[in-house]
């Protein structure tokens, strides 16, 4: 008998997920394939994670309560709409675990994050792709979504900005979506990671509606805002029975005291760090739109949010090809070929301040020379 035969159906044969951010691991790499906060860390992070570790010699608090008070001051719901993971990858998983029953059709996007549907096909779900479109400037078009929404479908997905595209979606869209899925019994994941480093996201997240919906869960992170990936804090917002069945999924004692505290402290006294970035990313943004078209880079508009998400097949190569004459330079950036056909020949790029800016579109143009161009 071999292994293969003892696992099940669903994982025999699923190849794990691949991400970019991992250009810390080469020396010498500026990474703009990750979407963090340029300015790394709030400065005091390190005073912080010192004093919350002197705790660290009994179990963490199971239910997080200081840190969901502090997550529900922030959007203004209660703390019981509200559980936290370890990490948004967490709640991503647990959301399948919850509402999905094998055999379960999943609508999501394409291209997207790629965690919604390996966890749905963890679960047993059956995913369904939607191919967003270059035409429609790879925007959800409510006329095409909802018709794909059938008896059969269980759940959607929307990521919002949408990572890689970098597309964010108005508040008004994406609650019309909800309600009509409401209305034929199927939950929406909305995940909006990304959306705190756009500038006035507060009159875009949905965030603060999740209770009044229950087929809505929202999820939200420390991860990219304050640019911590290393330690793993995310949440989920939703209506009090949305939460009280996710809770049921959560693994116990699923983030620790350290985590707990640093999570708790940056919410309530450091989202001008936050707010700083997002500001300056926005302007950064709009400069490198401008500087990328005069070197005859072909992007054609300017992002949403503080990524570019950019087709090369005028440069007659792949984006791979691309990444490796980029990395030649010093700069790291994603090549979207994991995202599946057709978007090998599309690469991802974050902005970050100035003086790297320079220094990135100069590889850029230095990538384009090595081709020909």
């Amino acid at each position: 008998m071999r292994v293969r035969d003892l696992v099940r159906d669903q994982l025999r044969d699923l190849p794990r997920t691949v991400h970019g951010g991992i250009a810390w691991k080469t020396e010498g790499i500026e990474d703009y394939s990750h979407n963090l906060n340029p300015f790394g860390p709030p400065p005091s992070l390190p005073d912080i994670v010192a004093k919350a570790a002197e705790e660290v010699a009994h179990y963490p608090d199971d239910s997080c309560h200081d840190l969901r008070d502090a997550i529900a001051e922030l959007h203004g719901v209660d703390a019981d709409e509200v559980v936290v993971g370890a990490g948004s990858s967490e709640i991503i998983r647990n959301f399948p675990l919850v509402f999905i029953n094998p055999g379960d059709r999943v609508l999501v996007p394409r291209p997207t994050f790629a965690e919604y549907s390996q966890q749905c096909n963890i679960a047993g779900g059956k995913v369904n792709d939607l191919l967003l479109l270059e035409a429609e400037d790879f925007r959800m078009d409510v006329e095409r979504i909802l018709p794909r929404i059938t008896p059969s479908t269980k759940a959607l997905y929307i990521c919002n900005p949408n990572n890689p595209t970098g597309r964010v979606e108005a508040r008004k869209k994406i609650l019309e979506i909800v309600e009509e899925c409401r209305h034929k019994d199927v939950m929406v994941f909305v995940d909006e990671t990304l959306l705190t480093l756009v500038p006035g996201h507060e009159d875009i997240s949905v965030a603060s509606f999740a209770a009044s919906y229950e087929n809505l869960l929202v999820a939200g992170s420390l991860t990219k805002s304050f640019a911590i990936p290393g330690i793993r804090i995310g949440y989920g917002l939703g209506g009090k029975e949305v939460i009280r069945h996710m809770d049921k999924a959560r693994l116990s004692w699923n983030v620790g005291t350290v985590e707990q505290t640093v999570a708790a402290e940056l919410i309530r006294e450091h989202h001008g760090h936050v707010e700083r970035a997002a500001e300056l990313m926005a302007t950064e943004a709009q400069w490198m739109f401008g500087k990328l078209k005069e070197i005859g880079f072909p992007v054609d508009r300017c992002t949403d949010s503080y990524f570019f998400f950019n087709s090369v097949q005028s440069l007659r190569c792949s984006a791979a090809q691309f990444q490796d004459r980029v990395k030649d330079s010093g700069f790291m950036i994603r090549d979207c070929a994991s995202f599946g056909r057709p978007f090998e020949r599309y690469v991802r790029f974050c902005v970050k301040d100035r003086e790297r800016n320079e220094a990135f579109v100069h590889a850029i143009h230095e990538a384009m020379g090595s081709l020909g161009w």
